[in-house]
């Protein structure tokens, strides 16, 4: 800050000196904290009327800008993150922070880094689960390029490797026409092209499906592709009939006739195709909060059309007890599922998680939310015997989100965590401390256990153990920084 104007302000990092060595300038990368407009929770997931819930400032997005003007008697934040090279030795690092203006001249701070004699765990070794579903539709539209030109799939793969680097392990993927009927401001595209030929015979075009999943593979997000989904909200498919030589739409009920006239064929081929891809071990056909009566009548069809094919669900109807041979199912926040089951089906192999969205206050991962909260709902996570959470989204995106975050009736923030550009933000680099902070305590945990330390088992499992229910009382923040303190010593 500055009482009067700056011009072309610059944040030079030197390199971090130590006794046991050097860590490169270039492993110091610098950000400028932009604002973006917010709201407030409000409403949940109701209409957010500017009038009743006015807008004001928040700030998220990390700008990796080269410099900037800073008007006189304002604040701008500066984020800094070190990437510490896993060869780096321990002990201690200093480097000189200088904050270059072109009319002001500069100012040297001190920046100290403690290096710790452990590595993180390469990200294929990692084991907190998170899945945050991509929208690949939406990067075409702030990119301006064509949906699915080989333009379109060079930026996404520039767009999904910062959520690769978080440790993403599952792909989202549709199967039909948008599932979720453009609660989004961009549409969900199809992924899959159905077509009816003359002789009422279906053929089925995965190109786009096909280069998405190996896209993703390439960036080292394999472990599960979840397709949205045999229950669309609107329950409505789309498919090109040829003798109408149209597109023609159709409303599928679970249950109906119709359901299983479209579906049957439709799996039967995705199962030989998937097969053919060596895939059908790692696909999953996906459902979204569907009523128990929808999600019975399209468990019953797959399975019996495609036995082959894994399940997963973002769930708010206490499915994982209703559906216990589900492979993966992320639970509502509100539905706190029993840690005795969690423990039996991650025995089984299989994943749960729980979600967040739009009708959870706290924790969560909202434009004005506190920073910590995304470091919060990992130990949460952990502490309630999750393998992880699901969120939606990381990038749908409202019309121009580094100007505006809120959209719709959701509370600011609620659909992208990332930006265009694309550029990282507060709460992905809180959340990032989060999920170290998980990748630590399995460390340890498994140090513990192969020593028989049960008494440092017992100390880690207490502090754990802070975070276990829903809803915490005052002093959360005080209590989370406590715990972070005692896991890093």
């Amino acid at each position: 800050w500055s009482a009067s104007d700056l011009e072309n302000v610059r944040v030079d990092v030197s390199k971090l000196r130590g006794r046991g060595g050097v860590i490169p300038s270039s492993a110091v990368e610098t950000f400028f904290v932009r604002y973006t407009l917010a709201d407030e929770f409000g409403n949940a997931c109701g209409p957010h009327d500017p009038a009743v819930y006015p807008p004001h400032l928040c700030p998220d997005m990390l700008e990796p800008a080269e410099a900037i003007d800073i008007p006189g008697r304002t604040v701008r934040p500066v984020w800094i993150r070190i990437n510490v090279p896993a060869a780096a030795a321990a002990g201690s690092y200093t480097a000189s922070v200088k904050v270059v203006s072109s009319n002001a001249g500069s100012r040297v701070m001190t920046l100290k880094l403690n290096v710790t004699g452990r590595t993180m765990p390469e990200l294929a070794a990692r084991r907190f689960y998170i899945d945050f579903w991509q929208h690949p539709a939406a990067v075409a539209r702030v990119e301006g390029c064509r949906l699915w030109s080989d333009e379109h799939f060079s930026l996404l793969e520039k767009y999904m490797r910062p959520l690769a680097d978080l440790g993403q392990r599952t792909v989202t993927a549709t199967l039909n026409k948008d599932p979720w009927n453009h609660q989004c401001y961009d549409l969900h595209e199809d992924m899959i092209l159905w077509t009816r030929d003359i002789d009422g015979t279906w053929s089925y075009d995965y190109t786009v499906f096909d280069r998405w999943v190996e896209l993703m593979d390439r960036l080292g997000v394999n472990r599960e592709v979840n397709c949205y989904s045999m229950l669309p909200w609107n329950n409505e498919l789309h498919y090109f009939d040829v003798a109408a030589d149209s597109l023609v739409n159709v409303k599928a009920d679970p249950g109906t006739a119709i359901f299983e006239e479209l579906w049957r064929p439709f799996l039967h081929d995705f199962s030989a195709h998937l097969a053919e891809k060596g895939w059908v071990e790692r696909v999953n056909i996906a459902m979204d909060e569907r009523s128990r009566e929808q999600t019975g009548f399209a468990l019953e069809l797959l399975r019996d059309a495609a036995p082959a094919l894994g399940v997963a669900m973002a769930d708010n109807h206490d499915s994982y007890r209703n559906y216990p041979d589900v492979d993966n199912i992320s639970c509502s926040i509100w539905n706190t599922a029993d840690p005795s089951v969690l423990a039996s089906r991650r025995a089984d192999g299989r994943i749960t998680t729980f979600y967040i969205c739009c009708s959870a206050p706290f924790p969560n991962q909202f434009t004005f939310s506190s920073p910590m909260e995304a470091v919060y709902v990992t130990w949460y996570s952990i502490a309630n015997g999750y393998d992880g959470f699901l969120r939606w989204a990381w990038n749908s995106w409202p019309e121009n989100p580094a100007h505006d975050s809120r959209f719709r009736t959701f509370p600011s923030g609620d659909c992208f965590l990332a930006y265009p550009g694309p550029m990282s933000s507060v709460r992905i680099e809180k959340l990032r401390e989060g999920i170290q902070d998980m990748e630590k305590i399995f460390v340890l945990r498994d140090e513990y256990s192969a020593a028989g330390d049960t008494a440092a088992l017992a100390a880690l499992d207490s502090t754990l153990a802070m975070f276990a229910g829903l809803i915490p009382d005052e002093g959360w923040e005080d209590r989370l920084l406590a715990a972070r303190e005692s896991l890093n010593r």
